[in-house]
């Protein structure tokens, strides 16, 4: 029996003349190609003005999508929005070959061996951006978060002088820059528009701006260590030095894989844990057990933090940061039973792969337990593909997940949070090409009492017991309790374990103001040994009595 012949991809039906499906993708990217894959499938074409794109999800496509070499989709083509800020020549507009020697020449100060040195680092951002809260106020998380992550990114990447001494020059230079990203430079980067011909000057500014640095390091006798230093001692294959020009646009390209998506991501996952208030216990139990009051935060204990991983994880299936990755079909692509012909662009859809039931069951549910051991949703590396997969995936996953559990090892011990807003109204912006919650996302802030606070507070509580004719009690079961001290996490005030796992309750009857805490150390005992009864002074007995 003959073979069938492969056909072309189902096209959606209603393009309008010169602008295709633009008006309903605009409106909403997310919503337009979730209606696309519902209607047509995992392989699925539409238009952007002129421009034929085959949408590819589910896990089978998008590994098609993801291996396939840059001889048969090349993501140059389909980044020439990038090129008035890289620069010509550079990451996506150099040939294939001369591309990839510039990424691997990054790769460097994105390794083990200099990562253990940045947790110090983006600390101090943390703790300097902090410093000036007092006990308690209001803020735009996103406002946060973008400035947060760019003195981190510049800082650690960088360097010293454009983190100190050019701060606001390269805040605002950045700024221009980010802001062309948008969904028309996809197909016209450079229309004479207000916004691109900000984004060209401040490549101009920058580029006179890394020029007189390196000339000042070439004078010193000082070596640095960051990205920059990297990239002035690089050297191609051929024996070449790289000029200022493409230096300029790999550091650019190098911040950029450190902020534009991490922003949005860290708001991301203070507005989920905020939504999610049992998840944000569980984490901030995880991270008290693991630093204490005033642990540092180093290399080593942010790789033992599995809860606030998972967080982080679910944060990014959900909310993706870019909304396509792109590639131009340089020769005719079999996927399946279709042939996708050279010339038209491909594209993955990393949140409308996440939303497909088989991969991640029910899908829009905040779950963070998926990736346990026992669940392990994220195995398949091209269903969880917040990062991109193949020879492609993003070279700053490590970075950035990294940098957002430094923010959150201190941000989390040191406040508390909670949404000004109803939870509902925190969202996606996706008229923005770099997905991030829309703007204002307004929480407050207070400070967290210390150990010491806490102490003098349950010393002055004692006896007291009751409050409006109510009593909290509180029951060990001795013979469950093996000296966990998830209660203790949970509640200090009342639970004391000392090394040898020896369980002290302070307070028999402690003051209703931490039922909840209590309530928290009840349900997480692995072993079921405490009982919490919260009734009228009259009432019943607590089981255990």
């Amino acid at each position: 029996m003959s073979q069938r012949p492969p056909k072309a991809p189902p096209r959606l039906p209603g393009a309008l003349p010169l602008l295709g499906h633009i008006p309903d993708f605009g409106k909403n990217p997310h919503d337009f190609m979730m209606r696309l894959r519902a209607k047509l499938g995992d392989i699925a074409e539409f238009q952007m003005f002129h421009q034929d794109m085959v949408l590819m999800t589910g896990a089978e496509a998008s590994e098609a999508f993801y291996r396939a070499p840059d001889e048969v989709l090349d993501q140059g083509p389909a980044y020439k929005l990038m090129t008035p800020i890289f620069g010509e020549g550079v990451v996506f507009d150099a040939p294939i070959q001369r591309k990839n020697e510039q990424l691997q020449m990054l790769m460097p100060a994105l390794r083990d061996k200099p990562m253990r040195t940045y947790s110090e680092v983006i600390a101090g951002e943390v703790e300097q951006m902090t410093r000036a809260w007092g006990e308690s106020g209001s803020l735009n998380l996103l406002d946060f978060t973008k400035e947060l992550t760019i003195y981190t990114a510049s800082h650690c990447l960088l360097g010293p002088e454009f983190r100190y001494e050019l701060s606001a020059e390269f805040a605002a230079i950045y700024r221009d820059l980010e802001h062309s990203i948008q969904p028309i430079a996809y197909v016209f980067p450079n229309l004479p528009l207000p916004i691109f011909r900000r984004r060209d000057k401040a490549r101009v500014k920058l580029h006179g701006l890394v020029a007189q640095i390196m000339e000042k390091r070439a004078q010193s006798s000082e070596k640095s260590t960051n990205v920059f230093q990297m990239l002035i001692d690089a050297h191609y294959e051929d024996g070449s030095k790289l000029s200022s020009h493409e230096i300029t646009g790999m550091l650019t390209a190098a911040v950029f894989a450190g902020h534009h998506t991490s922003s949005g991501t860290a708001a991301w996952v203070l507005i989920e844990l905020l939504r999610h208030p049992e998840e944000l216990r569980r984490v901030v139990a995880e991270l008290d057990a693991l630093f204490g009051e005033d642990g540092p935060v180093t290399f080593e204990s942010l790789r033992q933090m599995p809860r606030l991983e998972n967080v982080i994880k679910e944060v990014l299936r959900l909310h993706p940061p870019l909304i396509l990755l792109l590639r131009k079909v340089m020769q005719d692509f079999q996927v399946g039973e279709y042939v996708i012909p050279a010339g038209k662009f491909v594209c993955a859809a990393p949140a409308v792969t996440h939303r497909i039931p088989e991969l991640f069951p029910d899908p829009e549910r905040f779950d963070p337990d998926r990736y346990s051991p026992e669940r392990g949703e994220d195995r398949n590396l091209y269903g969880w593909q917040a990062f991109g997969g193949g020879r492609h995936k993003c070279s700053g996953n490590a970075f950035a997940l990294f940098q957002l559990k430094v923010i959150f090892s201190l941000l989390l011990r040191r406040y508390d949070f909670e949404l000004v807003n109803p939870p509902e109204s925190y969202r996606d912006d996706y008229t923005k090409m770099v997905v991030e919650p829309v703007s204002p996302c307004l929480v407050r802030y207070r400070r967290r009492e210390t150990q010491a606070e806490r102490t003098a507070a349950t010393s002055s509580s004692v006896g007291t017991g009751s409050a409006g004719g109510h009593q909290i009690k509180v029951a060990v079961d001795w013979d469950l309790c093996k000296g966990h001290a998830n209660c203790m996490t949970e509640a200090p005030e009342v639970f004391q374990v000392d090394d040898k796992g020896r369980l002290t309750v302070l307070d028999e009857n402690p003051s209703p103001e931490w039922v909840e805490k209590l309530r928290a150390a009840e349900k997480y005992c692995p072993t079921r040994a405490i009982k919490v009864e919260d009734g009228e002074t009259e009432g019943g007995r607590c089981p255990f009595h």
